[in-house]
């Protein structure tokens, strides 16, 4: 599904950011958009979030539906 792939994309983006973070104490997200308190800054952290709250239901979804036994 479409917006699987965006939510994963996004969670993965949120993940590097933050394991920049804990290496190199570097905010790429801050860097980029002007600071971690910029509204736009601000945009991205909850769209990783949001995505991150998506991607918990990939967990609990069966892939095998399609599948023929």
């Amino acid at each position: 599904m479409f917006l699987d792939k965006i939510a994963l994309i996004l969670a993965i983006i949120g993940g590097l950011n933050w394991g920049s973070i804990g290496l190199f104490r570097f905010d790429l997200v801050a860097f980029l958009f002007g600071g971690s308190d910029s509204l736009i800054s601000r945009i991205v952290y909850i769209l990783v979030g949001v995505a991150a709250v998506w991607c918990i239901s990939l967990l609990f979804r069966d892939t095998r539906a399609g599948e023929h036994a």
